[in-house]
């Protein structure tokens, strides 16, 4: 019987697992520290008292966003004693996966640098929004606030990250591909 509980919890966290990885992921622009995240998350899991969560996939991701919140907070008190740039790694693992980041003309990490001026519940309101599609109540159940400061949140985000655009428009074909393999790789289907 145990056994059966325990593959079944194992089953919800691995049916999870890409969505919170893109998600730590796209908060911190880091793997390493992204993974970490993962596997706090799936600590948390196994000692969680699961006949109370009612939404598993709510409770992972908001595991998984306090964490990444909590990390980027520590990461940037830690570069504010750092002279030079910061720069969000690259997310791929072999020389096939980085060919549609260099042939969309490294979308991804341009993206993750314009995040890096939000502040970290800025930078996770709008992830969970606009890469994630979640609605602010949700949000606003994972990050602990109310819908209406989640908006303002989402609305900061949104005006920070139109003030770094570019100086031209892209054409919309190559903009919509560009954007639909970013969000492939954020997903895992790339």
């Amino acid at each position: 019987m145990t056994d059966d509980i325990t593959d079944e919890r194992e089953a919800v966290f691995a049916a999870n697992r890409n969505l919170l990885f893109a998600a730590a992921y796209d908060i911190l622009g880091s793997v390493t520290d992204a993974e970490d995240v993962v596997q706090d998350a799936w600590l948390r899991w196994q000692g969680a008292d699961h006949e109370a969560i009612e939404h598993p996939r709510a409770y992972l991701m908001r595991i998984v966003v306090h964490r990444a919140v909590d990390q980027l907070r520590k990461a940037r008190r830690m570069r504010e004693d750092y002279i030079g740039p910061w720069l969000p790694e690259p997310l791929w693992t072999d020389e096939s996966a980085a060919e549609p980041v260099e042939r969309s003309g490294g979308v991804a990490l341009g993206l993750l640098v314009v995040l890096e001026t939000l502040s970290p519940l800025e930078r996770a309101a709008f992830v969970l929004r606009e890469a994630f599609a979640y609605e602010y109540d949700e949000i606003a159940g994972i990050l602990g606030r109310s819908p209406a400061a989640v908006r303002q949140l989402v609305h900061r985000a949104r005006g920070h990250v139109h003030a770094r655009r570019p100086r031209f428009s892209a054409d919309q074909r190559e903009a919509q591909v560009a954007a639909e393999r970013f969000v492939a790789a954020a997903v895992g289907a790339a």
